[in-house]
């Protein structure tokens, strides 16, 4: 058995998309074969119409294939896989400790952080909500299985409110979760995350940070310090840490960011 960590590029939407660009694409040619049916301004209109769609369709098609070749498990690239294994390096459990990721997802990184632990035990909570439809409770179970895992446990959970009380766990993390969140404040997410984190804790927080969508994080993380964490530092992972500046761009990853540091 192989852990199905699925792609953060759905299969559906490249089939979609490729679909989408096929029919326009026919609908064009149509168009302009069969226009003669038509008046000039007419045929000039939907030909038009059918080509712009085509030509957008067409560009979207691309990215995606491009995307879902650049996040697969089993590609050549694997940067999800390079992404999640990274974040992980940075939680240290002590013994018989307890993690907690945020947005689990398909369990990749709940895995990752427990396999350098097993001295201590992992939970992953996730919403999975419809527009993840293939990512649940039961693929996180099988995968922990497929990796020979078993200090996992993942359950149903909304980060914007977390079911665990004040200082729960002894390190917290996520993964590209937050800023999927719409009309939530990022800074107030981050905040419930480290509500659930022990004194001494420590957290690692990989989001697109972006200051469109997080404010001014270097001024967050000069609060939390004032607050009196221990140390508190964001890393950008776009300068090759994780990925290339070219990929962040093209990816829609730009401003991508760690915030690590201990309570």
């Amino acid at each position: 058995m192989e852990a199905e960590y699925k792609n953060w590029v759905p299969n559906g939407m490249v089939a979609a998309l490729t679909a989408g660009t096929v029919l326009l694409a026919a609908g064009t040619a149509a168009a302009v074969i069969c226009g003669d049916k038509l008046s000039p301004a007419a045929k000039t209109v939907v030909t038009g119409a059918l080509g712009a769609g085509t030509a957008v369709c067409g560009v979207m098609a691309a990215w995606s294939i491009y995307a879902h070749g650049k996040f697969s498990y089993n590609g050549s690239r694997k940067l999800s896989k390079q992404i999640v294994e990274g974040t992980a390096r940075y939680i240290d459990l002590p013994k018989g400790g307890v993690g907690l990721d945020v947005g689990c997802g398909s369990g990749a990184l709940t895995i990752a952080c427990a396999k350098r632990n097993p001295q201590g035990r992992m939970i992953g909570v996730d919403r999975w909500g419809r527009e993840y439809a293939s990512f649940n409770q039961q693929l996180c179970e099988n995968n922990a299985d497929a990796e020979c895992v078993s200090n996992t446990e993942f359950y149903q959970g909304d980060a914007t409110s977390l079911d665990f009380p004040d200082e729960s766990f002894d390190s917290v993390t996520s993964n590209y979760v937050y800023h999927n969140i719409t009309g939530a404040d990022k800074q107030q997410l981050l905040r419930e995350t480290l509500r659930v984190l022990k004194k001494g804790g420590t957290f690692t927080i990989h989001d697109i940070m972006s200051e469109s969508r997080y404010g001014d994080m270097e001024r967050f993380a000069e609060e939390l310090r004032s607050e009196g964490y221990e140390y508190v530092e964001l890393i950008d992972t776009t300068d090759g840490t994780f990925m290339t500046g070219f990929e962040a761009a093209t990816l829609g990853l730009g401003g991508s960011k760690l915030l690590i540091g201990k309570k």
